[in-house]
């Protein structure tokens, strides 16, 4: 039995049309919002009063002291090239270190 090409017809279209939809770019997605930000006053963490301490190489006896010292609820040592979650907390202090371990920052997040 021999199709003509006439035949054919229908279903090349439909393959090619079937081919469209699976090629077609999902729908946009909805940025994430943007994290809370605190006032440039507010120091819910106490970083303002530990920051005497960048410059100095970081340890775990520091890291205690800075967290007693500032009243903060928790303590995040971020380190280069490792991950981090993006959620802000404001009773967060955050301690930024270099290759070398040296604090190069401190704030609250």
């Amino acid at each position: 039995m021999t199709m003509s090409p006439l035949a054919l017809i229908p279903l090349v279209a439909g393959l090619l049309l079937s081919g469209c939809a699976m090629t077609a770019s999902p729908p946009p997605r909805e940025p994430a919002p943007p994290p809370p930000r605190v006032d440039g006053g507010d120091d819910a963490c106490g970083a303002g009063r530990v920051q005497d301490r960048v410059g100095q190489t970081y340890s775990e006896a520091l890291g205690q002291s800075l967290q007693q010292a500032s009243g903060a609820d928790a303590l995040r040592v971020m380190r280069p090239g490792h991950a981090y979650t993006l959620e802000y907390r404001a009773d967060r202090l955050n301690v930024r270190v270099d290759e070398a371990g040296v604090i190069t920052a401190i704030g609250c997040g």
